[in-house]
């Protein structure tokens, strides 16, 4: 699935994903007055106008970028009826040839790993016929519970060729918290008869989002396709924090990174080219509520309610626009 996403991305000149979070607050008043005359002020009638607003965006969108990310808390918050909508926002999006990152942040251990590995990327087993689930192409997965969360999802992607994106340094404001604390790294030296030995007395004092993002490299180089110089395994970098962002693109070469953290959070292009290969590839750029709400900003009001989906199309262009420049004048520097 990382081929496809790179060919898709070649294909539309947008390094892109939309963040499919249809909050509310979000949908114009027309849709959800529909919705609500069908099912009610119901959780039925929610997830009705949820799954109209993004059958919407993606209808004007999907010809503009590889991919989509629709992050499930937004329809678990609506009971089975959400999720039954975030099921029916992955087939459609399938269906317009476009891939699928589940935005799940899973992290557990044993079974329990497995079941959502299974459950988002594989298929599970009912007598003697198997089911895909959730079906998405890849999801985030949450690496703080160590290699026992992880493995399940690595087992699964090597199965079904698809992909996960680890979280290593979050875009939120607090992430430095933890993902910032220093903490002692044993500095790995060759003797003199070849052989790597740890040397406590060199041990040195590193942020933890970089010892993540080498653990996320060594993953990866047991998830390579056949063709192709990035791994299945990916990392989750936020678009807020460009030079973390520049020291962990040369900790991952062969990571594709996920950047949250465009518009909305602050960041821009100009932020973003440190998080690209000099292949110009390596990074694809999450826009949420920045693309999905563009028609409650000033600069694309003109579009007014009714051509919601018209000013998303509008504001992924301009973000396209954005990044492409910003690589152009890196790349002329």
């Amino acid at each position: 699935m990382i081929t496809k996403l790179i060919s898709k991305i070649r294909k539309t000149n947008a390094p892109i994903v939309v963040g499919l979070d249809p909050m509310m607050k979000y949908v114009p008043e027309y849709i959800k007055k529909a919705a609500f005359a069908e099912y009610g002020e119901t959780l039925e009638g929610a997830a009705e106008a949820i799954w109209q607003f993004n059958k919407g965006i993606v209808d004007a969108i999907y010809d503009l970028v590889p991919a989509v990310k629709p992050q499930i808390a937004m329809y678990e918050q609506f009971g089975i009826p959400g999720i039954m909508a975030f099921k029916k926002t992955i087939d459609y999006c399938h269906e317009k040839d476009l891939v699928v990152i589940g935005d799940v942040k899973r992290g557990d251990i044993g079974s329990t790993s497995e079941a959502y590995a299974v459950g988002h990327l594989g298929k599970v087993q009912v007598g003697s016929k198997a089911y895909y689930g959730f079906d998405e192409d890849f999801v985030t997965v949450n690496p703080y519970l160590g290699s026992d969360g992880v493995n399940p999802f690595l087992k699964v992607c090597k199965e079904e060729k698809k992909g996960i994106f680890v979280l290593v340094k979050t875009s939120n404001p607090s992430s430095g918290e933890l993902q910032d604390r220093l903490v002692k790294a044993k500095k790995e030296e060759k003797s003199s008869k070849g052989i790597a030995e740890s040397i406590a007395a060199d041990s040195m004092d590193r942020p933890l989002y970089e010892i993540v993002g080498e653990q996320v490299a060594a993953w990866g180089t047991a998830c390579m396709p056949e063709e192709g110089d990035y791994s299945y395994v990916g990392a989750v970098v936020g678009a807020t924090y460009p030079e973390q962002g520049r020291i962990l693109r040369k900790i991952m070469p062969k990571t594709f990174i996920l950047v949250p953290g465009y518009g909305a959070q602050g960041g821009k292009g100009a932020d973003l080219v440190h998080f690209f290969n000099e292949d110009g590839l390596g990074a694809i750029i999450n826009s949420s509520r920045g693309i999905v709400a563009a028609y409650q900003q000033e600069i694309y009001s003109h579009f007014g309610e009714k051509g919601y989906a018209d000013a998303s199309r509008a504001a992924v262009l301009a973000m396209r626009e954005d990044i492409s420049s910003a690589l152009k004048c890196e790349k002329n520097f």
